[in-house]
């Protein structure tokens, strides 16, 4: 098992992080259920490859397993800590799966993950092949619910949670980033950091961390209440 802990919990979390009891499910779409997962579900895979194909559970089941014990870190400054995650690390997945499909002339750079909740999430491939960077199907020893990315999702614990998109239904490989903004609304409007590093706290693409961390803390209480309503809301569509 690992464990990505730099230092002792109750000495120190990333700056500008509060632990918090459990795992809240929490994002900027939270007045909408999680989505609905289609019975044959796969995650699709595009971009620099020879040709699209998709990857099925019964083929992430054939991969080295792995377990991680880590925190997981909001941008809005809360901590979820001592999470137990199990699944397929990325770095495994990607020697075995992708590099085998990857188009012998491309030199891939970026790494885009989509969620069947329309989240989008761009990681450097350094980043995405960091030893804590799993496809996690499982949570403290249960298969993740939809509030929390069933069936895989990404964790990479290193980076906020926005990184880590959850119902992960499609991977794509690029050789240069992509422009224009990606994320949620409200995350467009603070336009996040690229790399979303928690030691460094690149929480914003220009701004000094602290400068945000007051925006992001005032978001908590109404998307709070977002979440209540959505529980018990229309079935529509997505949650991040």
């Amino acid at each position: 098992m690992t464990t990505t802990h730099a230092v002792a919990h109750g000495l120190r979390l990333p700056p500008g992080q509060r632990a918090v009891e459990g795992f809240p499910r929490f994002g900027t779409h939270l007045h909408h259920p999680a989505p609905e997962i289609p019975a044959d579900h796969v995650i699709e895979v595009g971009g620099a490859v020879r040709a699209p194909f998709s990857v099925s559970p019964a083929d992430l089941a054939r991969l080295p397993r792995r377990e991680l014990t880590a925190d997981f870190h909001c941008v809005a400054g809360w901590s979820a800590v001592d999470l137990r995650w199990e699944g397929v690390g990325f770095d495994d997945f990607y020697r075995d799966v992708l590099a085998p499909a990857l188009d012998p002339a491309a030199a891939v750079t970026h790494v885009v993950f989509r969620g069947l909740d329309h989240h989008r999430s761009v990681v450097t491939l350094e980043d995405a092949l960091a030893g804590d960077v799993l496809l996690a199907e499982n949570l403290d020893g249960r298969p993740l619910d939809s509030d929390h990315g069933a069936p895989v999702r990404l964790v990479s614990p290193s980076q906020y949670g926005f990184v880590s998109t959850k119902h992960l239904s499609r991977i794509e490989l690029l050789t240069a980033p992509p422009t224009g903004s990606h994320g949620s609304l409200a995350l467009r409007l603070l336009e996040e950091h690229p790399r979303a590093r928690v030691w460094e706290e690149e929480r914003h693409g220009t701004l000094p961390g602290r400068w945000v961390r007051p925006v992001y803390r005032l978001l908590v209480p109404p998307l709070r209440a977002l979440c209540a309503w959505g529980r018990s809301g229309p079935r529509e569509a997505v949650e991040q």
